[in-house]
Parts: structure tokens; C-alpha cells; sequence
């Protein structure tokens, strides 16, 4: 049995010494990377480079090719000027060539996109809002209607749609593109999910309790937590409507109706026509005019947007 003494003196004895008499070294515990000193990979810096680079060179060679005459399209490189800068006079020649019809489809487009997408995104919040607060029978099949219609490209309902706008005699007029634009799946889905987290279910009972009615609770209490919500479904349906493009192709017949998307388009198809006018240098022009307005709701509306795609990404 061994003595106290000697476990006292086994405990007190020196760690044994490695072959050159030094005591072993530890091992040297794995940096920790924070997110204030987050890790650096050189493979994923270059491919965000290049995703970045495929990004910007569209826009660089549009920005770059609408300064250029007719002639300097064909005969200067793509990315790089011209010895004529003839900007101004493409962006005055775009809005009086042809009577001034761009200034009709700009109009045109900005109609589209206010009461369609507009009109969506007030649909999708008011039917986000009562399919995450509400219980109510067929609310499960609602839900499963809701994620098939998103799954459904548009392009393969442009056919019925047709059809059937053909029947109640309203195809080549702006409702033909206007009311298929209020029926967003995604958008829909997308309020759905950002209204079950946004909104807490305590915060509405306390002003029922209160004595709220439904309109004045969703309009005092709900709405607020919802704008981020509502910008991001904003900017989704804008940017659809914006670009939408084969929806007016098949319902619209009449030029003075056609959006920036078909009209820019016709005035491409001219120089493939006999007798046609060459103006590319007026579409690539009228391009850059039509993404600024998108560039710039981007910008004014980012950081709703941003918040609005991160909400529910972390579970408290």
C-alpha cells in the first residue's frame, strides 16, 4: 500500500524531460476566425471576381456603345469609346425618333409596372398577412395551390392566358398585361413566410385587447413590421413587370401599347426588314435608359431589401 509521503512526492516530481532536456511542447490550439477576422480563401476571391467581371462587362459595354454614332458601333471595339462622343445626341434622337414613341412606351411600361406590379404587391401582402395570422379550413391546401403556382413557369400560361382574354375581348389593350401582373405566387409565399416571424401573435392580441378592430390593427400595428417584407416584394414584381416581354408579345398588337421590351425590340428587327432602318445605336441607347430606373430603385430601396431577404435566417 502506498504511503502518503510517497504520492505526495510522486505528485511533486518534474514532468519528464523530451530528448534534447526541455519539457514537451504543448499543441498549438487551431486559430479561431470571428467574424470581425473572418478566414481568407483565394479561390473564392477569384471567383467573385469573376462573377463580378461577368456582371459589369454588359453594363460597361452598353454604358460605353451609347455613346457611339450608327458608324462607330461597327467601327471601334466594344469596350472602349469612340472618337465621336455622341451620347447626347442618341438620347435626344431615342425620344424623337419615330413621333416620339419611346416616350409612349416608357409611359407605357410605367403604367404596367404601377398598377401591376402595385397591384401585386398590395394582393400579396394582404394574402400573406391572413394565411400567417389566420386559421381557417383549406388553409393547408391554399398552401400547396401557392408553392405548385410557383413552380409553374409564366411562359407556359401565356398560351391560356390568352385564350381566355381572347374570349371576354380584351386582348391588344393595356388590361392584358396588367391583370395577369397581379397574381405573384412568389410574392405571395414570400409575405406568407415573412409574416409568420415579423409579426408576433402577442402583439396583436394586446391590441384586440385594446380595442383594435382587424383593419386598424393591420394598418397600425402589422404594416410597420412589414415594410421590409413589402419593399422585397416590390422590387421582385417591378423588376417582372419592368422585363416582362413574351406576356406583351402575345396579347399586344398595337405599337402605341407595346412596353420598352417589345418596342426597343421592334426598332432591332428594322434593320432585318426590307427597307428597314438601321438604329442600333438608338436601341443600345434606349437600353441604358430603360435599367436606370431599375438601378436606381435598387439603390434608393436596398437596405429594406436586404433586411427583408435576411428576416427568419436566424432563429432566436
Amino acid at each position: 500500500m502506498t504511503s502518503p509521503a510517497a504520492t505526495a512526492v510522486d505528485r511533486s516530481a518534474p514532468a519528464p524531460s523530451g530528448p534534447s532536456g526541455s519539457a514537451p511542447r504543448l499543441r498549438a490550439s487551431r486559430r479561431r476566425h470571428s467574424s470581425d477576422r473572418p478566414r481568407r480563401s483565394v479561390l473564392l476571391t477569384v471567383l467573385t471576381g469573376l462573377v463580378l467581371l461577368y456582371s459589369l462587362v454588359p453594363l460597361i459595354w452598353l454604358a460605353v456603345s451609347a455613346t457611339k454614332t450608327q458608324e462607330g458601333l461597327s467601327r471601334s471595339f466594344g469596350l472602349w469609346f469612340d472618337g465621336d462622343f455622341a451620347l447626347w445626341d442618341n438620347i435626344g434622337e431615342t425620344f424623337t425618333y419615330d413621333d416620339g414613341v419611346f416616350t409612349r412606351w416608357l409611359f407605357n411600361t410605367l403604367l404596367y409596372v404601377g398598377l401591376g406590379a402595385g397591384g401585386a404587391t398590395l394582393l400579396a401582402v394582404l394574402g400573406g398577412y391572413a394565411l400567417a395570422k389566420f386559421r381557417f379550413p383549406g388553409r393547408r391546401a391554399v398552401f400547396a395551390v401557392v408553392i405548385g403556382a410557383v413552380a409553374v413557369p409564366t411562359t407556359a400560361l401565356a398560351v391560356p392566358t390568352f385564350l381566355m382574354f381572347s374570349e371576354m375581348g380584351l386582348t391588344n389593350t393595356p388590361w392584358a398585361v396588367i391583370v395577369p401582373s397581379l397574381i405573384s405566387p412568389f410574392g405571395l409565399y414570400l409575405m406568407w413566410v415573412y409574416a409568420t416571424d415579423a409579426i408576433p401573435t402577442e402583439l396583436m392580441e394586446a391590441a384586440r385587447i385594446d380595442g383594435a378592430g382587424e383593419v386598424r390593427t393591420f394598418f397600425r400595428v402589422a404594416l410597420p413590421l412589414l415594410a421590409p417584407g413589402i419593399v422585397t416584394v416590390l422590387l421582385f414584381t417591378m423588376v417582372a413587370t419592368w422585363n416582362n416581354y413574351f406576356l406583351p408579345l402575345v396579347m399586344l398588337k398595337d405599337p402605341d401599347w407595346y412596353p420598352l421590351t417589345l418596342g426597343l425590340n421592334s426598332w432591332n428587327a428594322q434593320a432585318a426588314t426590307a427597307g428597314g432602318e438601321a438604329v442600333f445605336n438608338l436601341v443600345v441607347t434606349g437600353s441604358l435608359i430603360t435599367i436606370l430606373p431599375l438601378i436606381a430603385a435598387f439603390l434608393l430601396l436596398q437596405r429594406y431589401w436586404q433586411s427583408g431577404l435576411a428576416a427568419g435566417s436566424v432563429k432566436e
